[in-house]
C-alpha cells in the first residue's frame, strides 16, 4: 500500500466523524423545524376554535403568543440547520478533491491511465461537489420524512382517514419518484463523462497552442474540440430533460396528492366530521406537505446525480497501481548505482546497464521509444515487462516508491512550470528561507544558465511565468526546469533532452554547468546532443533496443559508425 493510497484512507476517515456529527446535528435541527412549521398549521386551527370562535381576546393573545415564539424557532432551527447541513457538503467535497488528489499524486501512478489531465480535474471538482451534495440531500431527506410523519400524526388526531392517506400515500409517491429518477441517473453520468472529456481536450488544446500555431493545425485542433463540445452539450440537454421530466412528473404526483387530501377534507367538513378550525388546520397541514414532497423530488434527484458521480470518483480513487508495491526504505547514505538487466519494455529489447555512481553517464539513441521505454524504467512509472533495474544492488521492486523518487529524479524534458514567479518554479515553497538554500538556488540557477532569463525579466526572479510557463520561450523553459531539476539535490538526477531547444552556445555552456553543478553525484543525461555528451564520463549507444556501443564520446565518434549518425547528423 503506497503513501498517497494510505494518505486518501486517512483523510477519507478522519472526515467522516466530523460529517456525521454534522449531518446529526443539522438533521435533529431540521426535525425541530419541520416539527414547528407542521404545528403552525394546526396552532391556527386551535386560535380559531378556541378564540376565533369563541370571541376570547385573552386566549387570542395567548395563543399568538405562543405562535411568535414557534416562528422564532423555526426561524433559528432552520438556520443552524441549513448551515451544518451545506457545511457538511462542502467539507465533503473538499475531503473527496484531497483524497483524489492523493491518489493521482500517488508514487506508484495508475490513477492518470485512460484519462485526459482535464478529465481528472472534472473528476475533483464537479463530481466532488455533486458527491458532497449527498449530504445536504440526505439531511433535506431526513427532515422531509419528519415533516410528513409529524403531518401524519397531526391529521390522525383531526381525522383517521386523512391520517391513513398521508401514511399510505407518501410510501408510493416515494417509490415513483425513485422509478423516475433512473433515466435522470443514466443521463447525469453519460453527462459527466461527456463534460470531462470536454475539458482534457480543451486543456490538451491550450497546452499545446503554440505547437499548434506553428504547426498550423490550430483549426484542425479547433474544430476537433467543437465535435467533443457538441457531444458534450448534447449529453446535457438530455440529462436536463430527463431531469425536467422528473421534477414534472413528480410535481403532478405530488399536487394530485394534496388535492385528494383537500377533497377528503372537505368532504369530511361538509357532514360535519370536522370544526372549522380542522378543516382550516387539515388543509394547512395539506399545503405544507408541499415543502417536503417537492424535497422527496429534489433529494431524489440529488442522489441520481450524486451517486453516478460517486461512481466516477470511486474509479478514480480504485484505480490500481501502475507498478506493484514496495516496502523496503531506500538504504542512506544512497550511492547512486543503477543496474540493468535483460530489461524489456516499448522499444527496449533486453538491455543490460551498468551506471556507474557518481559519474555523469550519456546515453544516445537511435530510436526515441527507447528513451522514453529507459525513462519510464528509471523513474519506475511502469516496471519492465522481463527483466530488472536495481539502485545500489537492490531491485526496485522492493524500494518503497515515495522514498525511491526522493532518491531517483527523472526531469522529462516536457516537464511543466506552475504559474507563479519563477523563483518559486525553481525553490521548493516548503523549504524555509536560510543563506545556505539561497546559494544553492543561485547555483542551481547559474548552472543552468536560468540566471540569464532572470536577468531579461522585468522583476528578475520575481517575475511571473504564466501558466505552463507561456510567457517564457521553449529554451527559457528549458533553463527553468533544468534550475528546478539541478535545485533538487537528488542523489540520482536523470534529464532528457533538456537543451534541445537553447542555441548552441548557451548549450556547450550549460553542459558544464551541469558537469561542474553535479560533479562526485549519479546524473545520466538522455540525449544526442554532442555538446552534452562530450562532456560525460562514459555513453551508451541505445541502437535497435540494445546497448550497441558504449564508451567515451570521443571514442564513439571516432569509432562507430551508428553512433556519428545519431549523434552528429
Amino acid at each position: 500500500m503506497g503513501a498517497g493510497e494510505l494518505s486518501g484512507r486517512d483523510v477519507l476517515a478522519r472526515s467522516v466523524k466530523g460529517q456525521l456529527r454534522r449531518v446529526t446535528l443539522g438533521s435533529a435541527l431540521g426535525c425541530v423545524h419541520q416539527l414547528g412549521e407542521a404545528l403552525v398549521p394546526v396552532l391556527i386551527g386551535v386560535v380559531i376554535d378556541q378564540a376565533v370562535a369563541g370571541r376570547n381576546a385573552g386566549r387570542l393573545t395567548l395563543w399568538l403568543g405562543v405562535l411568535a415564539l414557534m416562528y422564532v424557532t423555526l426561524s433559528w432551527s432552520f438556520r443552524l440547520g441549513a448551515k451544518a447541513g451545506e457545511r457538511g457538503a462542502e467539507e465533503a467535497a473538499h475531503t473527496l478533491r484531497l483524497a483524489i488528489v492523493g491518489r493521482v499524486l500517488d508514487a506508484r501512478g495508475g490513477a492518470e491511465e485512460g484519462r485526459l489531465p482535464g478529465e481528472l480535474a472534472n473528476v475533483a471538482t464537479e463530481d466532488a461537489k455533486r458527491v458532497g451534495a449527498v449530504n445536504m440531500a440526505l439531511m433535506s431527506g431526513i427532515w422531509a420524512i419528519a415533516g410528513v410523519a409529524v403531518s401524519a400524526v397531526a391529521l390522525l388526531l383531526i381525522s383517521v382517514t386523512l391520517g391513513l392517506i398521508v401514511l399510505l400515500g407518501t410510501p408510493v409517491l416515494l417509490w415513483l419518484g425513485h422509478l423516475l429518477s433512473k433515466p435522470l441517473e443514466r443521463r447525469s453520468e453519460a453527462e459527466q463523462d461527456r463534460a470531462a472529456h470536454a475539458s482534457g481536450v480543451a486543456a490538451d488544446l491550450v497546452a499545446g497552442l503554440r505547437v499548434l500555431k506553428g504547426l498550423g493545425a490550430q483549426q484542425a485542433a479547433v474544430e476537433r474540440y467543437r465535435r467533443t463540445s457538441r457531444v458534450s452539450l448534447a449529453a446535457t440537454l438530455r440529462s436536463a430533460r430527463a431531469e425536467s421530466w422528473q421534477t414534472g412528473l413528480v410535481l403532478a404526483l405530488t399536487g394530485g396528492f394534496i388535492a385528494l387530501i383537500a377533497l377528503v377534507g372537505g368532504r369530511l367538513a361538509l357532514n360535519g366530521s370536522l370544526t372549522l378550525g380542522q378543516l382550516v388546520s387539515a388543509v394547512g397541514l395539506a399545503l405544507f406537505l408541499l415543502g417536503p414532497l417537492e424535497t422527496f423530488a429534489w433529494v431524489n434527484a440529488e442522489l441520481a446525480q450524486g451517486r453516478a458521480s460517486a461512481a466516477r470518483v470511486a474509479e478514480v480513487l480504485a484505480a490500481g497501481p501502475a507498478v506493484v508495491d514496495g516496502d523496503e526504505p531506500v538504504a542512506e547514505p544512497v550511492r547512486g548505482e543503477l543496474r540493468l538487466r535483460g530489461v524489456r519494455l516499448g522499444g527496449l529489447d533486453g538491455v543490460d546497464l551498468d551506471l556507474r555512481a557518481g559519474q555523469l553517464t550519456g546515453i544516445a539513441v537511435t530510436d526515441p521509444a527507447g528513451a522514453e521505454a529507459l525513462l519510464r524504467c528509471l523513474g519506475r512509472e511502469t516496471d519492465p515487462d522481463s527483466g530488472s533495474v536495481e539502485l545500489d544492488g537492490v531491485p526496485l521492486t522492493r524500494l518503497d516508491p515515495t522514498g525511491l523518487r526522493a532518491a531517483v529524479l527523472v526531469a522529462a524534458h516536457d516537464a511543466a512550470l506552475f504559474e507563479g514567479s519563477l523563483a518559486a518554479n525553481v525553490t521548493p515553497e516548503e523549504e524555509s528561507a536560510s543563506e545556505e538554500a539561497d546559494l544553492r538556488t543561485e547555483r542551481a540557477m547559474a548552472a543552468a544558465r536560468a540566471d540569464e532569463v532572470a536577468e531579461s525579466l522585468p522583476y528578475g526572479t520575481a517575475t511571473g511565468v504564466g501558466e505552463g510557463g507561456r510567457s517564457l520561450s521553449g529554451g527559457q523553459r528549458q533553463r527553468v526546469l533544468l534550475a528546478r531539476a539541478l535545485r533538487a539535490g537528488s542523489p540520482v538526477l536523470v534529464v532528457h533532452d533538456p537543451t534541445t531547444a537553447v542555441d548552441t552556445v548557451t548549450e556547450a555552456r550549460i553542459a558544464e554547468g551541469l558537469r561542474e553543478f553535479r560533479q562526485g553525484r549519479t546524473t545520466i543525461v538522455v540525449t544526442n546532443s554532442p555538446a552534452l555528451l562530450a562532456v560525460t564520463d562514459h555513453v551508451f549507444l541505445l541502437d535497435a533496443g540494445r546497448v550497441g556501443a558504449e564508451g567515451t564520446h570521443a571514442e564513439l565518434v571516432r569509432t562507430d559508425a551508428t553512433y556519428r549518425t545519431a549523434v552528429l547528423a
